[in-house]
């Protein structure tokens, strides 16, 4: 099949578990629009049971099948719910593009491999639509990381630029793709996003999240706690890497506050966080920095934290720092768009991981297509 243009649906929970983010596109081509989006909240209940995978507690092979279950059913919830709020029908979908949850991740060692759940039959059947799911590991069968695979879209929706040119997206986890001049793409995690912030929210102040930074800006920064943290190995790695919950949980954090002999306020300890996002992101982009001005377009959920933007552009005075939007693609909704878009390429045989990114040996169209017939 080639050529294979129309609607997609793209579907991504990722490491912040707020919620099923998913997004109606159109693709034409080298034009992609979104037409509606929306957003179906985790279950609470739901949530804990995935948080308590990703954070290592002790499970079993059946409450990985129960949640695998559930998740296939929160997905097709979530693409209903979609359908009814667009006035479109399954018929009129050509394929849905499902990231899945991710739950472990481990790219390196002698035995890689990552684990995203949610049942893609279940999907498929419930829906009536075709589904493109399990995109990561065939990466990582070339020897990738398996992530990050949005660099790809990225690439593909913003024009070549005379200067470095980064779009970041801050979920749990902040990731990066570094668009140089000479049109390479390189594409990594830097570290945590909100990932840490919100462990801390969630267990100094019954908060899900610090809404516009409302809690951090009551603090200041703590040098020693901030450097201390930046010790941290993985930040020292080179590309191509990627991390997740498996590595930054709250018995990391535990850890380095209990390191650091530094006593400071939760407020204090809030702020530093922020603060360490901010700056492993502008230590991570700066050897890439190229041509004037370069450019930082930032999406996902750490875009709608002031305190993260102001600091990103306190480290990178000579950057132009923005979000997305600005660029007229919506940044909450980014990683649901590329989901859908790496279905179109994988009804089109377009290879869309980027070995310069993941590692991997070749560029392969990824993806698995499961029928609802």
């Amino acid at each position: 099949m080639t050529n294979i243009q129309g609607l997609y649906i793209g579907i991504m929970s990722g490491t912040s578990l707020d919620g099923v983010d998913t997004a109606l596109v159109s693709i034409d081509g080298q034009q992609i629009r979104l037409i509606v989006n929306d957003v179906l909240p985790y279950p609470p209940a739901l949530k804990q049971q995935v948080l308590a995978i990703c954070q290592g507690q002790s499970t079993s092979i059946s409450s990985i099948g129960e949640l695998d279950h559930q998740l296939g059913h929160l997905y097709a919830e979530a693409v209903e719910q979609l359908l009814a709020k667009s006035n479109k029908s399954a018929a009129d979908i050509l394929a849905i593009g499902n990231h899945g949850q991710t739950v472990f991740h481990q790219p390196d060692g002698p035995y890689p491999f990552t684990t995203q759940l949610g049942d893609n039959h279940i999907l498929a059947v419930r829906s009536g639509i075709s589904v493109i799911g399990d995109f990561r590991r065939k990466d990582m069968a070339l020897g990738g990381q398996g992530a990050p695979l949005v660099p790809a879209f990225h690439r593909y929706l913003f024009a070549k630029q005379t200067a470095t040119q980064v779009i970041l997206n801050i979920g749990g986890i902040a990731n990066v793709s570094i668009l140089q001049p000479n049109g390479e793409v390189i594409g990594f995690d830097t570290g945590p996003g909100n990932v840490l912030i919100d462990l801390w929210c969630s267990h100094k102040f019954n908060l899900a999240y610090d809404q516009d930074a409302a809690l951090a800006y009551q603090g200041k920064i703590d040098q020693m706690l901030l450097n201390h943290l930046s010790q941290d190995p993985y930040l020292a790695r080179p590309a191509p890497k990627s991390t997740g919950r498996e590595h930054y949980h709250f018995q990391w954090l535990e850890e380095q506050l209990q390191s650091c002999s530094s006593l400071v306020s939760d407020y204090d300890i809030l702020r530093t966080l922020t603060e360490f996002t901010a700056r492993c992101v502008a230590k991570a982009i700066k050897p890439y920095q190229s041509g004037s001005p370069c450019q930082l377009l930032v999406c996902g959920g750490g875009a709608n934290n002031p305190l993260i933007m102001q600091a990103l552009q306190n480290h990178l005075p000579d950057w132009e720092v923005a979000t997305t939007d600005h660029q007229a693609i919506s940044g909450d909704y980014m990683e649901a768009m590329a989901f859908a878009w790496l279905a179109h390429c994988h009804l089109n045989h377009i290879p869309s991981n980027l070995p310069s990114v993941t590692g991997a040996k070749k560029s392969v169209p990824l993806g698995v297509c499961y029928s609802p017939d």
